[in-house]
């Protein structure tokens, strides 16, 4: 059945009716990928922190009459618990710790068809809620929901194809929706094949992506003239054939790059909303670091911004005929060739994406202002609580109805508990106050910060 799609930017749809545990598997973004698994550690690190990033937000996407469960890798910040629920008056999930390597000695134990005893398995079993989802479901997902008895908010197949980059390119290729110009590769060899065929098309600079990729990972840019098959890892054709791309930049020629706008969607059995719209905000690599809403370039060009949510449409819909059930980003890049402009969809990320939690907490807190979203890394590692009292004391912190101020989604902790990059929501009317909120904090915060990778 061909699903409806709704489109409110600004304003949230309604979430699922039902409880749920969630399991903060950040860590099987990849299938099984372990090359991949281990650049995402390297480049990321403390990625057990991240699954923080839910607590605010998970009643919200699951607003069922009982409780819902977080399952995350490790403590959340106290302090920061809260202040979600004193300042912010959010509620939120309860929560269970289960670390990735006991989680996937209860996932060996049930391939052996064997009965794990880790007290985790009876914890989530007894647990009111009734679902279970994840960033992914895998086949580690699927078997601990069999074996505690939830039914998953989508299945293996719909998760895993809703990821995939090159299934959605043949879809693109389909149904005439623009494109990248796509050679596909086998090997690392036949990826430098493409990288001459694309050299031949004019282009200087390209990317090889693999079928299934995050935050970065799985994707390398390359110049067109590189003849060395190392400069192209094998993990990238774990799935199979992957996708070289000519990358569309001034490099390109006549070509002016004009923004990479991300669709906020939610997914149901029967409709999916398109909720937001946002702007990336990506670093030289094209490595996500923040989102803004709404552009303020689109605000001006109502037949670009329409074209857009037409083709957001579109992969929303695809993502409902793969069978992906749960929130999602569409990201575009935005070009004028010879001053025509250009929408391409890039990707489709069906998950809880970085964008989601400022998406869905500015909708909630502060539906159709605007909002601003950056990783910010410390020079030195703070105390949690210095970070809140500063931000407090000079009138910075956000506080339920107060229309603007700075919300700390999720701190990522060192190994000795001190805050070494957080996520930082800033709320108010205009995107100008946004960012320069954001900058306020130069001189509040008693340590140097930049601006980091999602």
């Amino acid at each position: 059945m061909r699903c409806t799609v709704q489109t409110q930017p600004g304003h949230l749809p309604p979430f699922w009716n039902r409880n749920a545990v969630f399991v903060a598997n950040l860590l099987s973004l990849f299938y099984g990928n372990d090359g991949e698994t281990n650049e995402l550690c390297l480049e990321v690190g403390h990625i057990e922190t991240y699954g923080g990033r839910l607590l605010p937000i998970l009643d919200l996407l699951f607003n069922g009459p009982n409780r819902n469960l977080l399952v995350l890798e490790s403590e959340p910040d106290p302090l920061l618990l809260d202040y979600f629920t004193d300042a912010c008056s959010l509620t939120l999930p309860d929560r269970l710790i289960l670390a990735h390597a006991e989680y996937m000695d209860i996932n060996r134990t049930l391939r052996d068809k064997q009965a794990p005893t880790h007290p985790a398995c009876d914890a989530v079993s007894a647990h009111d809620a009734c679902w279970m989802d994840g960033f992914v479901t895998d086949q580690a997902l699927t078997l601990f929901a069999e074996h505690t008895g939830k039914q998953l908010i989508t299945t293996e197949g719909g998760s895993k194809r809703g990821n995939n980059k090159l299934t959605l390119h043949q879809f693109l290729e389909r149904t005439g929706l623009p494109t990248f110009d796509t050679h596909r590769a086998s090997d690392p060899n036949a990826a430098l094949s493409a990288l001459t065929e694309l050299k031949g098309q004019g282009y200087t600079r390209a990317v090889v992506k693999s079928q299934i990729g995050a935050s970065g990972i799985g994707m390398v840019q390359v110049d067109v003239d590189e003849h060395d098959a190392a400069a192209i890892p094998d993990y990238l054709f774990f799935e199979g054939p992957c996708l070289v791309q000519g990358w569309l930049d001034e490099s390109a020629g006549n070509v002016h790059r004009v923004g990479s706008p991300s669709v906020q969607i939610f997914v149901n059995e029967e409709q999916a909303w398109l909720y937001d719209l946002t702007e990336q905000i990506l670093s030289a690599a094209s490595v996500h670091e923040g989102n803004l809403a709404p552009p303020p370039y689109l605000l001006q060009e109502d037949s670009l911004r329409e074209t857009v949510f037409q083709q957001a449409r579109a992969a929303a819909t695809w993502l409902h005929e793969q069978g992906y059930r749960g929130t999602a980003s569409a990201d575009f890049l935005i070009t004028r060739m010879n001053g025509d402009p250009r929408v391409i969809l890039c990707e489709i990320n069906a998950r809880v994406t970085g964008a989601t939690y400022p998406a869905v907490l500015a909708r909630h807190l502060c539906p159709g202002d605007a909002w601003l979203l950056r990783n910010l890394r410390f020079k030195s590692p703070l105390p949690s609580k210095d970070i809140l009292t500063r931000l407090d004391k000079h009138g910075c912190l956000y506080r339920a109805g107060a229309g603007s101020g700075l919300l700390p989604i999720n701190f990522n902790h060192d190994h000795a508990g001190a805050v070494v990059k957080g996520q930082f929501l800033c709320l108010a009317p205009e995107t100008e106050d946004c960012m320069e909120m954001i900058l306020a904090t130069q001189h509040i915060l008693p340590v140097q910060w930049a601006y980091d990778r999602d």
